[in-house]
């Protein structure tokens, strides 16, 4: 099947991949990320147009490749989005979050304790990984947001924090690039962000 994706989304996903590497390679054994560990993969986080239509590729792939596994993605997204539907701070219909200050609000304490339903619980591995959202990308290394340089609370315990700055992800490119695709999708008619079980329970949010 045709791809679903933007072009340019693949350069984009480049450019991430490109930065984490040279962050891996910066943060050398403070950084334990490894296969197995997931305690990033729990709690539900907001995803773009971009990151909606780059799981449901990924997805559709895996149904191609692995339709059992496929369906069980699929079934534990169904699952999890409906056990949190009811308190969703959006639109149950469309997927799409509130973008006002009380839904944001009501979202910060949205189904933290839920896992990721792209998670497999056996292999503690995700089943889209190669299509998984940036925010998964870029968990890790130090990230630079309002609050600062934030890192996994399990890496670089013993550095400090001029050590920690060294070792910085650096988004700058990635982040326009990001900002200038959802732009034009969001000039396109594509609604707002969604999250993950939403987009992989086979309920479209986006289209091209």
């Amino acid at each position: 099947m045709p791809s679903l994706l933007p072009q340019q989304d693949k350069k984009l996903v480049q450019i991430v991949d490109a930065a984490l590497f040279d962050a891996e390679w910066r943060g050398g054994d403070w950084l334990i990320c490894k296969p197995g560990c997931t305690p990033c993969c729990i709690g539900v986080f907001a995803i773009d147009q971009l990151d909606a239509l780059r799981l449901q590729e990924g997805l559709s792939s895996l149904e191609a490749s692995d339709p059992e596994r496929a369906a069980r993605v699929r079934q534990r997204a169904r699952e999890l989005w409906e056990r949190i539907a009811a308190k969703f701070p959006g639109d149950i219909r469309t997927g799409v979050l509130g973008d006002d200050d009380e839904a944001a609000e009501a979202f910060e304490e949205f189904a933290n304790y839920e896992p990721c339903p792209a998670l497999d619980p056996e292999r503690g591995m995700c089943d889209v990984y190669a299509w998984r959202p940036i925010t998964c990308r870029v968990f890790g290394p130090p990230v630079k947001s309002e609050g600062g340089l934030g890192v996994c609370e399990l890496c670089y315990h013993g550095a400090s924090p001029d050590e920690i700055a060294t070792c910085e992800l650096k988004l700058d490119e990635a982040n326009a690039l990001q900002a200038e695709l959802v732009g034009e999708l969001e000039n396109a008619g594509n609604p707002g962000r969604t999250i993950v079980a939403f987009a992989l329970a086979g309920k479209p949010v986006v289209s091209c």
